[in-house]
C-alpha cells in the first residue's frame, strides 16, 4: 500500500514521498521542524510554510488562485487522495525544474533509490506533470 498517482508521477511507500517532498522543499529553500501533530502520538519533520492561510479544499488540489510559489501546491498537497489539476501541472512543472539541480545527490534508499534518487524522482514527477498538462488531465491521487 502507498501513493499511486496517474502519469506516473508516483507510485511508492507514503512516506517515500513525503521524504522526497522535504528534500524537494528544503533545496528550494523551505525549513522544516519537528512538529507535534494533535492526530499523532509523535513528532513529525514537517515543511514550514504558512499553514495559516492553506485552506482545507488546498489539500486535494482545489486553488483559487496559483501560489505565489507553485511548489506550494505540492507542499499542501494531501499524499494519498485528490489531484493536481492540468493548469497547476506547468508552473509546478517548472517550479521542479527550477529546484532539480539543487537537490542532493544522495540516492536516498526504497522507492526513491527506486525513481533514480531524489533527483531521479523529481524528473519523473516534472515529466507525469508535463505528460498531464499536455493531455488535459489531472494528476489523480489514490
Amino acid at each position: 500500500m502507498g501513493l499511486d498517482t496517474t502519469h506516473d508521477c508516483w507510485h511508492g511507500a507514503y512516506s517515500a514521498f513525503s521524504r522526497w517532498r522535504r528534500e524537494v522543499a528544503k533545496a528550494a529553500g523551505y525549513m522544516t521542524a519537528q512538529v507535534q501533530w494533535h492526530d499523532m502520538d509523535y513528532p513529525t519533520e514537517s515543511i514550514l510554510i504558512d499553514w495559516g492561510h492553506i485552506e482545507e479544499k488546498n489539500f486535494s488540489g482545489e486553488w483559487d488562485e496559483i501560489p505565489r510559489d507553485p511548489l506550494i501546491i505540492l507542499i499542501a498537497h494531501s499524499d494519498c487522495d485528490g489531484e493536481i489539476k492540468p493548469e497547476h501541472a506547468t508552473p509546478l512543472a517548472d517550479r521542479l525544474e527550477e529546484i532539480l539541480p539543487l537537490l542532493t545527490e544522495d540516492e536516498g534508499a526504497g522507492h526513491i533509490a527506486a525513481r533514480g534518487g531524489y533527483r531521479g524522482a523529481t524528473e519523473k514527477f516534472i515529466a507525469g506533470l508535463r505528460a498531464a498538462a499536455a493531455a488535459g488531465e489531472p494528476v489523480d491521487f489514490y
